[in-house]
């Protein structure tokens, strides 16, 4: 549970594999803010139109309206003067100015909460996480379950060899799939690869 003080903001960072309830923790949060009448505001990038252009969407159906933006200018442009609370959605996909709009926004006692991978398809830092992980004051990271062993999964599957690190997809292009199971994976793609 995180404690809210008054008069201060800072930044929470769900993060973890594909399929394991980043956008459900956030929208849980985001609404949980709505409950208590804080005036919030809700940023997706342009590029992940998976579910519904205009809202954050989670695997099981769970959504929230949203800003669809391109970049953090745009965000900058949307965002309200007043706003208590911002929401995230799919951060890995924005260039680094999203460090400084987050570190801005939270000196200015904003609450601000983002959720995306941690690691792309290779098990490599994503985009902007690492520096957002470093400056969170709250971090959750999410797990989901191997689809080839059962066991915790703690990385994203690419099913398909393809080099561009952005490929926005579901399960029809990714898997989660623990330590063992994805390094199996990724061996049996660069023999397949040089075959």
């Amino acid at each position: 549970m995180i404690i809210q003080p008054r008069d201060v903001g800072w930044i929470e960072v769900i993060c973890g594999p594909m399929f394991s309830g980043k956008t459900e923790e956030l929208i849980r949060r985001l609404k949980r803010a709505q409950y208590a009448r804080q005036n919030l505001q809700i940023f997706k990038p342009k590029i992940d139109d998976r579910y519904d252009a205009e809202s954050i969407v989670s695997h099981s159906k769970q959504a929230l309206p949203s800003y669809p933006v391109a970049d953090v200018g745009e965000m900058r442009e949307q965002l309200d003067a007043h706003v208590e609370v911002i929401g995230i959605d799919e951060v890995q996909f924005f260039d680094l100015d999203v460090i400084e709009f987050c570190n801005e926004m939270a000196q200015k006692q904003c609450r601000v909460i983002v959720a995306g991978l941690d690691q792309d398809y290779r098990a490599e830092p994503f985009g902007p996480m690492p520096q957002l992980l470093a400056a969170a004051e709250y971090v959750t990271k999410l797990h989901a379950i191997c689809v080839k062993c059962g066991n915790p999964a703690h990385r994203s599957y690419r099913l398909a060899t393809n080099p561009q690190q952005v490929l926005v997809g579901s399960d029809e292009r990714y898997e989660a799939r623990c330590r063992r199971c994805f390094a199996q994976g990724y061996s049996e793609q660069l023999s397949n690869e040089e075959a």
